[in-house]
């Protein structure tokens, strides 16, 4: 369950006296730490398989690296991308066995991420399953940050945005080399936006604490106590969209444009962008739920809402933010029309 519900905390900085090359912005962070995860699914249960740090100086550049593959203790999922199968995994150390490792290379660092949410939500439940803390404070996505600096990308899959850069993939899914080749492509963002006295897009990142499976009504109870609804909240007037909605979200497998997402409750990304990024992915974004609703997204999955309600009573699917975020990465194309030439991939994220 998410528990981070921060916009972005934007760094006020002072006009730099030269360019990047000389004396770097006052506010920016004093370290990174690019991280990324493979792990056996999206699901709040999901588990991760594989680790992978990178740590930078405030200018980006590279101080060390560290990998680990991670035994998950369950089946590890999607083989056919991240490559670790069962024999692999069986003789791996326990995320609890690199907790220490990986927060030292963590701590007093912002964690940098492609598509932080994800990578962020991960690791906390982890930290939280082997009752540690971890000790990122903030984290940045690059995807908010290559859309910061506008540029110009097709869309905002991870091989795009590395490729705009010049920056060789080896490994693709590999935790290591998809570590490698985003902190090669944070470095000259990092320097664009320093360049052109921009505010990093710095979230928060609380720990989580209540991850285990506690019974609904007990979990229903946290979300009343901690007041974690904020009610009502006016809806935006968006184009149609243009592609006609293929049907229901299907477990494993692609968002496609023309699906009918709605959302239900806070989100970590506001929820104007987490939309906005939706409608650009070529989505349709609902205000309500009906039985053409494709997919739900809530972090608070047995909340007693009405949207939540009816996704149930139609079967909808439900999915939380941190996985439809993952998924915004690769939104499939709608399929054209006959006779008619197919359509670009997604402009998402």
């Amino acid at each position: 369950m998410l528990e981070d519900h921060d916009q972005a905390a934007m760094v006020d900085l002072p006009l730099p006296r030269t360019t990047p090359d000389g004396p770097w912005p006052e506010g920016y962070p004093s370290g990174f730490a690019v991280v990324d995860v493979e792990t056996t699914g999206l699901a709040s249960h999901d588990r991760i398989v594989s680790a992978a740090v990178y740590r930078l100086t405030a200018r980006g550049d590279v101080e060390d690296h560290w990998y680990s593959p991670v035994n998950p203790q369950r089946d590890p999922g999607p083989t056919w991308i991240h490559g670790l199968t069962t024999e692999m995994l069986r003789d791996a150390p326990l995320f609890a066995d690199v907790a220490d490792e990986l927060a030292e290379r963590l701590a007093d660092r912002v964690l940098v991420a492609h598509n932080a949410v994800f990578d962020w939500t991960m690791l906390a439940r982890e930290f939280a399953r082997a009752d540690r803390t971890p000790p990122t404070r903030q984290r940045l996505c690059t995807i908010r940050l290559a859309k910061e600096l506008a540029l110009p990308l097709p869309n905002h899959r991870l091989e795009t945005l590395v490729d705009h850069f010049g920056v060789e993939q080896r490994r693709a899914h590999h935790a290591l080399d998809d570590a490698r080749v985003l902190a090669e492509a944070f470095r000259p963002s990092l320097h664009q936006a320093a360049g052109r006295r921009l505010p990093l897009p710095l979230h928060a990142c609380r720990p989580i604490t209540e991850w285990s499976e506690a019974p609904a009504a007990e979990r229903r109870q946290r979300v009343g106590a901690a007041g974690a609804w904020r009610g009502w909240r006016p809806s935006r007037r968006r184009p149609a969209c243009p592609y006609p909605n293929p049907g229901r979200y299907q477990a494993g497998g692609r968002l496609i444009q023309g699906m009918r997402v709605a959302f239900s409750g806070d989100t970590s990304i506001d929820r104007d962008l987490l939309e906005d990024q939706a409608v650009e992915a070529g989505l349709h974004v609902a205000t309500s739920v009906s039985a053409l609703t494709s997919l739900l997204v809530t972090n608070a999955p047995d909340a007693a809402t009405s949207k939540l309600t009816k996704a149930r009573a139609v079967g909808t699917p439900i999915m939380d933010e941190a996985a439809f975020t993952h998924l915004l990465r690769d939104v499939a194309p709608a399929e054209a029309p006959a006779g008619a030439p197919a359509e670009d991939p997604a402009k998402g994220v």
